[in-house]
C-alpha cells in the first residue's frame, strides 16, 4: 500500500508511568524521585500498521502533556501518510502554529513536548510502511526530501537550505561505506549507570568492574552535591576506570553561574571529558561564560533545551563544546534534523541525551543519520546508555562492548509492548491499581 492510501485514522494516547522511584536505580542531584513516565501515542490507520511516538517525562504533569497531545491529534486524523510527509516542515508548522494553543509555548513546554512525541509517531509510520528502520530511511532520502521536513524560520540567519542542501549532497559521496562500517562495528556509546546518587561505594566498584569487562570505555558520573563528596566518589570512579577512558560528570542544572564555574574547577582534577548541564539550560551567556573560565574542560548541554533557537544561540555565542539534543523535548526528528545540521555547521560534535523511557531507542537513529548524512564521522562523538526499562519495548537496544549496533527492524523503534501499555498506563493499569493509586494520592496531599 503506497503512502498516499495510508490513513490515520484515530490517535490513542496513553499516560504511561513507571515507579522507578520505589526503585534503587539512582537519581541526580536535582530530579531526586523519578517516575519515568511517557504521554504515548499511537496512530491508527486503515492500513492494519500503526505509528508510535512518546514524550518523556518523570511522573506528576505527564497527563498535561497527554492533554496536549489530545489537542494536537485533530491535525493528524484523516490525513494521509503522503499529505504528511510530502511536505513535512508545513505540517510539522501546524502542530507548533495553532493560533490559539501556542500561545502557552510558544515552542516550548508541555505542547512543544506533546508535538514531538506526535511527529516521531509519524516518522516511526513512515518508516513502517518503507519497511525500514528510520535511521536508513532518513539517509535514503533525497538531500530535498531532508531539507522539506525542516522549518527553516528562525534560523535562516545561520542555516539556509540551499548551503544544507550542498552538505548534505556533498555527503552522499561514500554513504554506502558508512553504512556497511555502521552495521558492522556499531556507534560509540557511554555509560551513566555506574554513576548515579544514592549508590554505595561498594555498589559503584562493582558496577565499574562490570561495566569494564562489559567493554565500556566511557562512563558518566552525577555531582551536584557536596563538594568534597562528589570529589571523593569522583576520584573512586577513576581509580576504578583508570585514566586511559573517558569520565563525564554531570550537574544536572544543579548550579548558577559562579558556582558552576569554582565547583567545575575543583572538579578539573578527575580530568572529565566534559562537565554536563552546569546551569540553567536557558543561560545561553552564562554558559559562554562557564566554557570560557574553565578551560580546557568541556561544557555540555542540551538535553532540556527548549527548542532549535536556544541550540542556535548555544551555537552562536560558543557557549558549548557537546551539543546534547533529546530526541523528544524539541518537535521530534524534525526539529533535530535541524539542530544537527546546525551544530555541524559550528563544528560541535552531536552526543545525545539517552536516559528515560525509549530514548535510547529513539536517538540511536538520529546518531545514525549523524553519522550517515551530517558530520561523516564518529571522532568525539557517543551516545548515552542508561539500562533501564528496555525490556517494555518491541525493538530494544542493542548494545555490545559499549557500541550501539542499530535495529534493522523497521520503525522508531519507539513500540512498547502491549502488556507493558496495559499494565503500566495511570491510573488504571495493573500495576497501578494494585499498588499504588493511594499511595501517590497521598503523597500529593
Amino acid at each position: 500500500m503506497s503512502r498516499s492510501d495510508i490513513r490515520i485514522t484515530s490517535v490513542k494516547t496513553i499516560d504511561l508511568r513507571f515507579p522507578t522511584s520505589r526503585e534503587s536505580i539512582g537519581s541526580d542531584a536535582v530530579n531526586k524521585d523519578p517516575d519515568y513516565s511517557a504521554a504515548y501515542c499511537i496512530l491508527e490507520t486503515n492500513a492494519g500498521l500503526e505509528g508510535h511516538g512518546l514524550t518523556f517525562t518523570l511522573g506528576r504533569g505527564t497527563e498535561l502533556c497527554v492533554l496536549a497531545m489530545d489537542y494536537l491529534s485533530r491535525y493528524l486524523v484523516d490525513k494521509s501518510l503522503d499529505e504528511i510527509t510530502a511536505n513535512f516542515a508545513a505540517f510539522s508548522r501546524t502542530l507548533t502554529e495553532d493560533s490559539q494553543f501556542r500561545w502557552l509555548g510558544p515552542e516550548k513546554g508541555v505542547i512543544h513536548m506533546a508535538a514531538g512525541g506526535l511527529i516521531n509517531a509519524v516518522w516511526d509510520l513512515y518508516a513502517k510502511a518503507e519497511r525500514k528502520p528510520l535511521w536508513l530511511l532518513l539517509a535514503e532520502l533525497e538531500p530535498e526530501q531532508i531539507v522539506s521536513a525542516i522549518d527553516f524560520r528562525y534560523i535562516d540567519d545561520v542555516l539556509h537550505p540551499a548551503e544544507t542542501l550542498e552538505v548534505l549532497r556533498g555527503r552522499k559521496t561514500e554513504q554506502k561505506q558508512r553504512i556497511a562500517d555502521l552495521r558492522e562495528n556499531g556507534y560509540p556509546a557511554y555509560t551513566t549507570s555506574v554513576g548515579w546518587y544514592g549508590f554505595s561505594d561498594e555498589k559503584i566498584i562493582r558496577l565499574c568492574h562490570e561495566a569494564l569487562a562489559e567493554g565500556w570505555t566511557n562512563f558518566k558520573l552525577k555531582v551536584g552535591g557536596d563538594p568534597k563528596d562528589d570529589l571523593r566518589r569522583g576520584r573512586l570512579v577513576r581509580q576504578e576506570i583508570g585514566w586511559e577512558n573517558h569520565l563525564m560528570v554531570d550537574a544536572n542544572q544543579k548550579w548558577g553561574v559562579d558556582e558552576a564555574i569554582e565547583r567545575t574547577l575543583e572538579l578539573a582534577e578527575l580530568k572529565p571529558w566534559w562537565m554536563e548541564e552546569p546551569t540553567n539550560p536557558d543561560d545561553i551567556l552564562g554558559h559562554a561564560r562557564i566554557r570560557r573560565e574553565v578551560r580546557p574542560i568541556r561544557i555540555a548541554t542540551g538535553e532540556h533545551c527548549q527548542n532549535k533557537v536556544v541550540f542556535k544561540q548555544l551555537l552562536q555565542a560558543e557557549a558549548i563544546d557537546v551539543c546534547q539534543i533529546d530526541c523528544c523535548r524539541v518537535a521530534g526528528v524534525n526539529e533535530n534534523l535541524a539542530i544537527l545540521l546546525m551544530a555541524q555547521k559550528f563544528g560541535v560534535p552531536v552526543c545525545p541525551h539517552a536516559g528515560g523511557v525509549g530514548l535510547c531507542e529513539q536517538v540511536q537513529h538520529l546518531s545514525g543519520f549523524d553519522y550517515l548524512s551530517v558530520s561523516a564521522t564518529m571522532q568525539d562523538r557517543v551516545i548515552e546508555y542508561v539500562g533501564h526499562l528496555h525490556e517494555h519495548f518491541v525493538t530494544p537496544v542493542s548494545v555490545r562492548n559499549g557500541r550501539y549496533y542499530l535495529p534493522e527492524t523497521p520503525g522508531y523503534s519507539i513500540e512498547i509492548k502491549p502488556e507493558s501499555l496495559a499494565t503500566y498506563a495511570f491510573p488504571n493499569g495493573d500495576y497501578w491499581k494494585a499498588n499504588l493509586v493511594q499511595e501517590d494520592a497521598a503523597s500529593v496531599r
